[in-house]
């Protein structure tokens, strides 16, 4: 069977998530290719990251539909969401306290490539913030998965223990960046992870916005909770 043929078989969202998600990732290549003729820089890899989690992350939005659902349900579930976004910006370094040196608010533009830009950094007094779009977008989308998840598991209880505890896919990305720095908005910034650190992060991103899109088991474990 060709791709032509598994095209075909596909239903109309899987068949529309498919295709924003290949123009959202041809725009962003056409821009980071125009960002480095007009700069005069040589592209990196990491300049593509966000690329792929843009891409992925809107191929993900499309796809999923959260099941209709009790008001209860929904507003636990967007609780957990909430919480679990929280957790996120924070371990992730977009959000958490100020350091010793303070610089006010500085909104790069036209500094790094798309998907880098626009970045909103602010170090206060007691509160530091380093907003990256891909990032952000990123946690944004898990979050809305997680939410789809925990709807999903039609219960308060059930939707608890799934939408942030005892799903692997929905901590990974946690126990990543707490582990390994992964995913730093300040780091990112100041240079100081690695290439190697930032495709680390988007291997474990990719991976856990796939689970939590399938959903491998999920219908077994839901039946049993």
């Amino acid at each position: 069977m060709n791709f032509g043929d598994r095209l075909t078989g596909l239903d109309d969202r899987r068949k529309r998530a498919l295709l924003y998600a290949g123009i959202v990732a041809n725009t962003l290549v056409v821009l980071v290719l125009l960002f480095a003729v007009l700069s005069d820089r040589t592209p990196t890899r990491v300049w593509l990251f966000p690329v792929v989690w843009f891409a992925v992350g809107t191929w993900a939005l499309v796809r999923t539909s959260p099941t209709p659902a009790g008001r209860r349900t929904k507003r636990v579930a967007g609780a957990i969401a909430v919480a679990y976004f929280a957790v996120l910006t924070v371990v992730g370094g977009l959000v958490g306290l100020s350091g010793p040196v303070t610089t006010g608010l500085t909104i790069q533009v036209a500094e790094l490539p798309p998907g880098w830009n626009p970045s909103v950094l602010y170090a206060g007094d007691t509160l530091r913030l380093a907003i990256v779009p891909y990032t952000a977008f990123g946690y944004a989308v898990l979050s809305y998965l997680v939410y789809a998840t925990a709807v999903e598991a039609r219960g308060a209880v059930a939707g608890g223990l799934l939408g942030l505890f005892s799903c692997v896919s929905c901590t990974l990305p946690v126990i990543a960046s707490l582990v390994g720095g992964l995913v730093g908005g300040g780091a990112a910034l100041a240079s100081a992870a690695t290439a190697q650190s930032y495709g680390l992060s988007t291997v474990v991103f990719v991976v856990t916005v796939v689970l939590l899109s399938v959903r491998p088991g999920f219908e077994w474990l839901r039946q049993r909770l």
